[in-house]
């Protein structure tokens, strides 16, 4: 079995060629001794394995393989579960997850036109505000300006409204 070439680009390895085939090696797994197993993960994780749990090393370096393959999570995703571990074990903001970084910080007025009246809303700590009344989110009150669902962020103009760190 091949063993993975490790260029480092910060914590981060390649697998070596792109002609080995990701379902070759994860097939090749399936035919690995655990001693064999425990070698590949030595070679693709840079420390010892953890354990001979067979089924373990295997579901563990199928991961990484694909991983390398064709890329991890996205930044967002990675630091979604770090913030969702953290809660786990108590030390968490919540505000901290549910933050989207699109959102403008605190007292930024948006202003728009719609039919040809212009609309300003406030961000606020909690939500926003538009004519006095308040919305949990930027779409409620795109909405109630135009009568019709919006996503708020593209309505206000706040760059695309998926996620662009995939």
């Amino acid at each position: 079995m091949n063993q993975a070439v490790r260029k480092h680009a910060g914590s981060r390895k390649t697998l070596p060629d792109a002609d080995t085939s990701v379902l070759a090696r994860l097939a090749a797994l399936k035919r690995m001794s655990v001693r064999e197993l425990k070698l590949e993960w030595e070679a693709l994780f840079d420390t010892p394995a953890p354990n001979n749990s067979r089924g373990n090393l295997e579901l563990r370096l199928s991961w990484r393989i694909q991983e390398l393959a064709l890329g991890g999570l996205s930044r967002q995703t990675a630091r979604i579960l770090e913030l969702l571990a953290d809660e786990v074990d108590g030390k968490s903001d919540r505000k901290a997850i549910l933050a989207d970084p699109r959102t403008p910080v605190v007292g930024t007025r948006l202003v728009r036109e719609w039919d040809g009246v212009e609309h300003t809303v406030t961000v606020l700590r909690d939500g926003f505000e538009w004519q006095g009344r308040r919305f949990k989110s930027l779409s409620a009150a795109a909405r109630a300006i135009t009568g019709s669902n919006w996503n708020g962020y593209r309505f206000f103009g706040l760059g695309d409204a998926r996620r662009s760190e995939r």
